[in-house]
């Protein structure tokens, strides 16, 4: 293995000789976005992989929660990555897939990738943006991540750990999101055949009949440490090392250091005091460290969520319970972009260890709602000054529709309707991208 500082915008990042060549598997959704992936992949990616090198097998799915299927029993060890051409559904599959299995510490562990094919596209776009590249779309937008895949640039993802109501947990490595986002997302599904523009009809749809939701929302807010000098390290903590140096075996393998923004959150309505139901504080500060449950050969079979208590308990009294009760939507994102063309968090990364929380309150206009929207293309939304709309970074979060009808949507994905909370899991995961 070799170690050594790179040039330029790669300073700090090491590189790493491992085997050769790198075995990659593909999985293909025929039908999302307009129903073109396979063409694309032939069209764009397959050259550019037989150009590169790369040895790959081309999976086409056939069915909802194929690939999660397929990666839950698959022998990972004749693979060295996991590519996802399809939009952002599929490799919500292959992450809970990944962490269904008996051995989910080692498969979550697999360099995961997106050629986007889908309508969204977010994790691409965001994959794209993190690269600093100028914005790049549609066909652009694939080379881009093309590109990034024969670069072999790996680095932790972090994934969210969400409990439903039913004790369902899923993760999620995109979005939570109650209210506008999910409605649009769900009930622009009838113009897919219309790929990205989708969103934009169901969004001008949807603001004809603006919606106000009822529910009780609270976090765990993310209590931001004084910036150091430049240079500088924090007393008593060493820099950390990579746990899993290697990754997609045939490309010189590099893994990209750990970055954070260091943005300042709006903090505007709330209240840490609230008397509603299980969502009030407890007055104890503190929550017990859960073990996490074992297997009978002693291995854990996920990780611990140790800020969340449960459903029917009360939030501690280190969180923050928003005051107001009405919103048109909640929208809990951890990277960049919600889609292509919405750039929702300028300051976000792949493992900032942060989930980015965003609420609009009732009271918010049809024309200022839209203006939101729009800013959000350049990613200035939060500039608008808009008194309804609220920002917060936060490890934890807790959500109760009061509302008896409504959609929540994990990832793009819908999910059972009811109260909802999640956990951050810091680089939990690993993604191709930089």
């Amino acid at each position: 293995m070799l170690g050594r500082q790179a040039d330029g915008n790669l300073r700090g990042v090491v590189y790493m000789e491992v085997r050769r060549p790198c075995r990659v598997m593909i999985l293909v959704n025929p039908l999302s976005g307009r129903g073109q992936a396979l063409q694309l992949f032939t069209g764009h990616i397959q050259g550019m992989l037989t150009e590169a090198a790369v040895p790959y097998t081309l999976v086409i799915t056939e069915h909802q929660n194929h690939a999660r299927e397929l990666v839950k029993k698959a022998d990972l060890s004749q693979c060295d990555a996991l590519v996802i051409m399809s939009g952002d559904g599929l490799l919500f599959e292959v992450i809970n897939g990944l962490m269904e299995r008996e051995d989910w510490q080692e498969a979550i562990q697999t360099p995961l990738g997106i050629l986007p094919g889908g309508s969204g596209n977010a994790l691409a776009a965001s994959v794209h943006h993190y690269s600093q590249s100028p914005p790049a779309w549609n066909e652009e937008l694939l080379l881009s991540c093309g590109f990034m895949l024969c670069k072999g640039l790996v680095g932790s993802l972090d994934l969210v750990s969400i409990h439903l109501a039913s004790r369902q947990r899923l993760f999620s490595f995109l979005s939570l999101a109650w209210g506008f986002v999910a409605d649009v997302d769900i009930e622009s599904e009838k113009y897919r055949h219309v790929g990205a523009i989708r969103f934009l009809m169901g969004t001008l749809v949807r603001l004809a009949s603006l919606r106000v939701y009822q529910g009780r929302l609270a976090y765990l807010p993310i209590n931001e440490e004084p910036k150091l000098p430049k240079g500088s390290i924090k007393a008593n903590h060493p820099p950390s090392t990579p746990q899993h140096p290697s990754l997609c075996a045939s490309l010189p393998c590099r893994l990209i250091p750990n970055t954070s923004p260091n943005q300042n959150s709006r903090h505007n309505h709330t209240s840490t005091n609230s008397n509603h139901n299980t969502i009030t504080n407890s007055s104890n500060n503190a929550i017990t460290t859960k073990r996490p449950e074992t297997q009978s050969d002693g291995k854990s079979r996920a990780p611990v969520d140790s800020l969340l208590p449960g459903l029917d308990q009360p939030v501690p009294e280190s969180w923050t319970v928003v005051k107001e009760e009405e919103f048109v939507l909640v929208l809990a994102i951890y990277q960049s972009h919600l889609a292509e063309d919405l750039w929702t968090v300028p300051g976000a990364t792949a493992d900032d260890g942060t989930i980015h929380l965003f609420y609009v309150t009732a009271g918010i206009s049809r024309p200022a709602l839209l203006r939101l929207f729009l800013a959000m293309e350049k990613g200035a939304h939060l500039a608008c000054g808009c008194p309804h709309l609220v920002y917060e970074k936060v490890k934890a979060l807790r959500l109760e529709p009061i509302s008896p009808q409504g959609m929540i949507t994990v990832d793009g994905e819908m999910v059972e309707y009811g109260p909802v909370q999640a956990q951050i899991q810091p680089g939990l995961a690993r993604l191709i991208y930089g």
